[in-house]
């Protein structure tokens, strides 16, 4: 195999593994659309809506414990198929839910395979990226997290519109008109369908083979990925590391993997209590008062979603260039700064006008092109492989907690401190994220997964 077609062969390889990052993009942003309708049909009170939005969570926390249980057993492959069926049985259950309860379940089943995607996903493009490529290509699975968003929402005004025509068709007058949030979700089966073709062409990772003792496919799938040197050499160095760390039980409290798992977990949560989510949410209000009317909310959600994909591709670009700690500073700095001055128009109430949105715009771009991809990025790279699937599903299960955490407080801190003081405080938490990255976090640009024990890993 040429260099050329190996080069497309990686590629191929970690843009497949990235779509789930789409499905879980798409399915978390599928429900914006869906559940005022969803609402009207099942008459929901305030505490079933939020039942119908947390199911979804609840589904990734079990999905994320899933991973980590068998990933090491069934391999890295084997696990990304069964997020995939997930994410299918998920949309077809949603679109076909003959009842409430039949919907939460299949809101599960989905977050199920969202959690499962969160984990394996990256890891596996983390285990077959070349160490000079490695933040570019874990770097995909953010971006299409970033579509799949981008998507649901074009998705779902494309089924507004249609369902405000009457169609001929029973049964696809009864999805698209008559209750169209079915569509919305039934939708979501062909990026599903095109995920699991995609993954059946994928081979397993190399590092999982030689960990279960399959050391000549390992070989054989290097060879198709790397020059004749390079894999022969990556596999000595995966053996190595192997044999070096399968002695001792570094999982989960040892000193040795005390320091990574220190800065996956503080990375993940920190990512969230950015205020990232909760901005998204509130978008629609800032623009309000910005004097977009809220009657164009498709509007709003197209421009984050256009600025978050653009701002994701400079951190495909420059990730393996400048390292994961310039871009970590730097838009850090951004996010910071423009969350303190979006504080500063709440406190003084000059909210209407633009310079809040261009502020919200800073923002979301600088998180962008840093902790939205970066974290991501580390968290998968600076685990040793005998344990890298329940170190890397323990950083995760951080980040959801720290999703159910914003999502759950931070209504109540804005009514009773106002949205100055909530700027604020995601800006003290960045500022903390700001220092621990410059003091703690260490450069892993161009350096091999097994060179990463010299990194990271504290002797005995």
């Amino acid at each position: 195999m040429s260099a050329t077609q190996q080069a497309s062969h990686i590629n191929y390889i970690c843009m497949a593994a990235a779509l789930g990052g789409l499905l879980f993009g798409f399915d978390t942003a599928v429900i914006s659309g869906a559940e005022n309708l969803l609402k009207i049909q099942f008459s929901l009170d305030a505490t079933m809506e939020g039942w119908l939005v947390s199911s979804g969570l609840l589904g990734c926390i079990i999905g994320v414990f899933t991973t980590g249980i068998i990933s090491d057993r069934i391999g890295r492959k084997k696990t990304i198929l069964i997020a995939g069926i997930m994410f299918f049985l998920s949309g077809v259950g949603c679109a076909f839910a003959p009842s409430f309860t039949i919907l939460i379940i299949s809101r599960m089943l989905g977050g199920v395979g969202v959690g499962m995607a969160s984990v394996v996903s990256p890891m596996y493009i983390a285990e077959f990226a070349p160490a000079s490529k490695r933040g570019q290509m874990i770097a995909y699975y953010q971006l299409a997290i970033t579509v799949g968003i981008l998507l649901a929402y074009f998705s779902n005004a494309f089924v507004v519109a249609v369902s405000k025509d009457q169609i001929s068709n029973g049964v696809l007058n009864w999805l698209f008109s008559e209750q169209s949030w079915r569509a919305m979700f039934l939708i979501m089966c062909a990026p599903s369908i095109l995920f699991l073709a995609a993954l059946f062409k994928l081979p397993e990772s190399p590092r999982w083979l030689v960990s279960v003792n399959r050391n000549d496919e390992a070989r054989n799938i290097l060879n198709t990925i790397r020059t004749p040197d390079d894999a022969g050499k990556e596999l000595n160095e995966i053996v190595n590391a192997r044999n070096k760390n399968e002695s001792s039980s570094l999982f989960p409290i040892s000193k040795a993997i005390r320091i990574p798992l220190l800065i996956g977990i503080v990375l993940a949560v920190l990512q969230q209590f950015s205020g990232i989510n909760a901005i998204i949410y509130y978008g629609p209000r800032i623009f309000e008062t910005a004097g977009i009317p809220s009657s164009n909310a498709l509007a709003f959600q197209v421009i984050i979603g256009a600025i978050n994909l653009i701002f994701t591709m400079v951190a495909i670009k420059y990730a393996d260039k400048y390292g994961r700690k310039s871009l970590l500073k730097y838009g850090l700095s951004g996010i910071i700064l423009s969350l303190l001055l979006c504080g500063v128009l709440f406190y003084t109430n000059n909210t209407q006008g633009y310079l809040l949105l261009v502020l919200i715009m800073v923002y979301i771009a600088c998180f962008a092109f840093s902790l939205g991809p970066v974290t991501w990025i580390i968290i998968n790279e600076i685990f040793p492989t005998n344990i890298r699937v329940k170190a890397v599903s323990l950083c995760t299960l951080a980040l959801w907690v720290a999703v159910w955490m914003v999502g759950q407080f931070f209504p109540w801190l804005l009514e009773k401190a106002g949205a100055a003081i909530t700027f604020w405080a995601f800006a003290v938490f960045s500022i903390f994220n700001l220092v621990f990255s410059l003091t703690v976090v260490k450069e892993t640009n161009g350096k091999t997964l097994e060179e990463m024990n010299e990194v990271f890993i504290s002797p005995h």
